[in-house]
């Protein structure tokens, strides 16, 4: 689906490998003692939940695969469980912000990790926690590291809002993290670097850190290490791949000793169709290997029948991609190029006195930060607007949210608590051509339908809100994505990042359960999985 922090990092390490690095040296886990402490203190009257979090996974691929009868372990599931093709993603769709949104039950409003990359007005620095090779090297490595490995969780994260990890240690129940990027808990762990990695940075060779009872981290925290070989090396992303996750996951589970919640992320996926596109999924190889290792998870139970009577198995995709234009169709949008006659922060200088504009790009989406105020918010969003490949710009005023359609004139405004209610019992006001989001309004009844741009008013206002500053946020149109001058591009391939259903509906599907989350969005699954685990406490 999308680049992730950890396969950004390994593109580092492989580059020090190659020019002569040491070998990774295997540390002791003398100090992790996961095994000893996942077993649930309280009497089990649940079933154990397992989440496998399926990056790029699309529900047009599991129909193409199923018809084509390629997944026989999807098509046994969804003809044993629940199926739905369009639980709504958070917004940026982009890794650690949706991450977040899943395990806080929250939008970065809340949770306040606005993207993969974003500027930090406390720190006066952009933060990047990995979007791309050249990126990584221009804002530092050892910036990249720190912002992805220590400040994501433990300050960034927003620390007075819970993951479900500290939840469930908090009514006594145990859980696990199997390559997750977002892990905060309440035990401690320690992050192993290797020594060819701290080559390159003064990182030290051990972070402490706090996530579930169970963390395994690819090469950098394996509690397994000793006791099962794993695909940890550098040609395998050091540890962070599907098959690690499985073999992980199966392992706990035919050593008895799986958590009440165990959150597995399978990752693989994602590069084939970033590089190939949605419009090319039957030749994405990751599906069909997906496919069989769930097949192996549930033969770790002994048999499919006995997992589904001993576990609620979920899986669910992050987030969608839309297919990128070939290069003789010009598919990238040059932010810069539009923002000629400003000053725009080049990627990993230091703002100055005459910096007036810095960019965050996220693929599809960007937010634009008006740091020299010498224009206003409407005047930037409109000189971006010039370009017929620009799908809309949002903004905060007195109060309102504006959202401009891009190379037209058409515009709405909304803010919360008003008299229009959406599907999701949320109030607003709306003014204006309510098209520019596709809205459909029914004004005898006071409601309003999303088409086109789900849970749109929500997810904006998400956005505006996550961190402090004066922004916009900009989408691009299907087909095209947007750059800064060292961003990774996808010419031919696929991209995510923005609002519009291709990137933002994920297949859902839940077994072992008849019960479903209240609505199908990716900030409802929280609260459904506690709902799941702690119902028979009275509570």
């Amino acid at each position: 689906m999308r680049k992730k922090i950890m396969p950004c990092l390994i593109i580092i390490v492989l580059i020090s490998a190659i020019i002569g690095c040491r070998p990774q040296q295997q540390a002791a886990k003398s100090n992790e003692q996961d095994l000893l402490h996942i077993q649930s203190t309280k009497q089990q009257a649940s079933k154990k939940v397992i989440f496998l979090l399926v990056d790029a996974l699309m529900a047009q691929a599991i129909d193409q695969g199923i018809r084509r009868q390629e997944l026989p372990t999807f098509q046994y599931l969804i003809q044993h469980g629940q199926y739905y093709k369009d639980m709504v993603s958070s917004f940026p769709t982009m890794s650690v912000t949706i991450d977040s949104s899943l395990l806080t039950g929250s939008y970065p409003n809340e949770h306040r990790v606005p993207g993969l990359t974003w500027y930090s007005t406390e720190a006066k620095k952009v933060i990047n926690y990995g979007t791309g090779p050249m990126e990584i090297f221009k804002h530092g490595i050892e910036s990249v590291m720190l912002d992805g490995l220590i400040h994501l969780n433990a300050t960034h994260l927003n620390p007075q809002l819970p993951t479900i990890y500290e939840d469930l240690a908090r009514h006594g129940l145990k859980s696990a993290s199997i390559n997750g990027l977002i892990y905060r808990g309440r035990t401690p762990h320690t992050l192993t670097i290797p020594s060819w990695v701290q080559g390159l940075t003064s990182i030290p060779n051990e972070i402490k850190v706090h996530g579930p009872d169970f963390m395994a981290l690819g090469a950098l925290s394996n509690p397994l290490q000793g006791k099962t070989s794993l695909p940890k090396s550098v040609f395998s992303k050091m540890g962070v791949n599907s098959a690690y996750s499985i073999e992980t996951l199966n392992y706990l589970i035919q050593a008895n000793t799986l958590p009440d919640f165990s959150l597995v992320y399978l990752p693989d996926i994602d590069q084939q169709l970033h590089r190939k596109g949605p419009a090319n999924m039957k030749d994405v190889k990751g599906i069909r290997d997906v496919d069989q290792q769930i097949h192996t998870m549930l033969q770790a139970f002994g048999s499919p029948e006995k997992a589904l009577s001993e576990a609620v198995i979920i899986i669910a995709g992050d987030s969608g991609m839309t297919q990128i234009l070939p290069s003789n169709e010009n598919p990238v949008i040059d932010l810069p190029a539009l923002l000629q006659n400003d000053h725009v922060l080049r990627p990993g200088k230091a703002v100055s006195a005459d910096t007036e504009i810095v960019l965050a790009v996220n693929e599809t989406m960007a937010y634009v930060y008006n740091i020299g105020q010498r224009q206003s918010l409407r005047g930037l969003a409109t000189k971006l607007s010039l370009d017929p490949r620009m799908d809309y710009m949002a903004w905060k005023e007195d109060g309102w949210i504006y959202v401009k359609q891009g190379n037209s004139d058409r515009e709405l405004r909304y803010k919360v608590k008003g008299d229009y209610s959406d599907p999701y019992q949320q109030k607003w006001s709306v003014e204006g051509d309510i098209g520019v989001l596709d809205l459909q309004v029914d004004h005898a009844n006071h409601t309003l339908h999303y088409g086109q741009y789900p849970d749109a008013l929500q997810r904006l206002q998400g956005a505006l809100h996550s961190h402090p500053g004066e922004f916009i946020v900009v989408g691009a149109k299907p087909g095209y994505e947007l750059v800064d001058r060292s961003s990774p591009t996808h010419k031919g391939g696929g991209g995510h990042g923005s609002l519009r259903n291709e990137e933002s509906l994920v297949p859902l599907i839940l077994c072992g359960t008849d019960q479903k989350p209240k609505h199908l969005r990716i900030i409802d699954l929280k609260p459904f999985i506690l709902q799941l685990l702690i119902k028979n406490e009275g509570e």
